[in-house]
C-alpha cells in the first residue's frame, strides 16, 4: 500500500494512467494518488485502473504555518474527499494559479540574469498539469546547467537565489476544509530536516485536536532517528502512522512500494472518511 505518489497532473513523469499500471506491476494492492494541489489525475487514474488495484483519492497540499518566524512550509496529504466542496475546491485554484505565478517569476528571474530558460517550454512540458519548482528544475537540465534535480534544488539554483514563496493555505484551515469535505488529512514527512525547517511537536499536537488524523513516518527522506520519533509522536497522540515512496517517477530515484502502509493504518484512514470519494477498486 503505497499512499503518496504524483502523476504528470502535477509534477510527476508518469500519466496517470501509467502510474496505476506501474503500481499493479510493481505487486501494490492500494496506491494514492495525491498530486500537488490538484485532483485532475482522478479521472484518468480511475479509467485505467488494473485488476486487484485499489484507488484512493487524494492530493498533497501546500500549507504554511504562520507560528514561525518566518512562516514554515509543509504538506498535508488529503483522502477520500469531496472534490466539489466549494471552499476546498477555491482553495485548490487559488495555490495552483500562484505556483503559476511563482513559477513564471522564477523564470524571469533565470532570464534576467542570462540564462536561456523559456516559460512556454515549462508550461508546455508540464502538460497541462499543476506547475511547480521541479517542471523548472528539468528545464534547467535540458539547458546543461545543471546535471540533477537535487542540483537544480540547490542553494546556487531553486533553493537559493531563486527560490520564491507561493501564497500557501495555512494548515489549520487546510486540516479544516479537508474534514468538512468528508476526507482525512496526514501530515506529510513532518520531520524531513534535510528538506529544511521542521515544526515543533506542540504543533502537531495543536493540529491533532483540531482533526489531523496520521503521520507519515516511513519516507525517503526521513532517517531512521525521525522515522522513529514520528511513530512515537504519533503513538502519544493517538495518530495513525503512513509509509509512501512519495513517487515522482524519474525526477526521483525512489521506487513505487519503496515505502508502504501497513493494514491497520490503511483501515483507520479509510473508516475516518465521510467523503464521496470511496476507495475504487480495479
Amino acid at each position: 500500500m503505497d499512499l503518496h505518489t504524483h502523476s504528470t497532473a502535477s509534477d510527476g513523469t508518469l500519466t496517470p494512467a501509467e502510474l496505476v499500471g506501474a503500481a499493479a506491476t510493481a505487486g501494490l494492492s492500494v496506491l494514492a494518488i495525491t498530486d500537488h494541489d490538484t485532483t485532475e489525475g482522478w479521472a484518468a487514474a480511475l479509467a485505467a485502473l488494473p485488476p486487484g488495484l485499489d484507488l484512493v483519492r487524494g492530493a498533497e497540499l501546500s500549507c504554511r504555518w504562520h507560528g514561525g518566524r518566518p512562516a514554515v512550509p509543509l504538506h498535508l496529504l488529503a483522502y477520500l474527499f469531496d472534490p466539489a466542496e466549494p471552499e476546498l475546491a477555491a482553495e485548490l485554484r487559488r495555490v495552483r494559479a500562484d505556483r503559476e505565478l511563482r513559477g513564471e517569476r522564477i523564470v524571469d528571474l533565470l532570464r534576467a540574469d542570462g540564462f536561456d530558460i523559456s516559460w512556454p517550454d515549462v508550461l508546455d512540458r508540464a502538460a497541462g498539469g499543476a506547475v511547480g519548482r521541479p517542471h523548472i528544475a528539468q528545464a534547467l537540465i535540458r539547458a546543461g546547467l545543471v546535471g540533477s534535480t537535487r542540483e537544480a534544488f540547490g542553494r546556487n539554483w531553486l533553493g537559493g537565489r531563486y527560490q520564491l514563496p507561493k501564497d500557501d493555505i495555512d494548515v489549520f484551515r487546510a486540516v479544516e476544509l479537508v474534514r468538512r469535505a468528508g476526507g482525512v488529512p496526514v501530515f506529510a514527512h513532518p520531520r524531513a530536516t534535510r528538506r529544511g525547517r521542521v515544526v515543533p511537536d506542540t504543533l502537531i499536537a495543536e493540529l491533532a485536536a483540531a482533526g489531523l488524523a496520521g503521520l507519515e513516518a516511513d519516507h525517503e527522506d526521513h532517517s531512521p532517528t525521525e522515522r522513529a520519533h514520528v511513530r512515537a509522536l504519533a503513538a502519544e497522540l493517538g495518530l495513525f502512522v503512513t509509509g509512501s515512496s512519495d513517487f515522482h517517477g524519474s525526477h526521483k530515484s525512489v521506487a513505487l512500494g519503496a515505502w508502504t502502509t501497513a493494514e491497520p493504518a490503511y483501515e483507520r484512514l479509510v473508516a475516518a472518511a465521510s467523503g464521496v470519494t470511496g476507495v475504487a477498486s480495479g
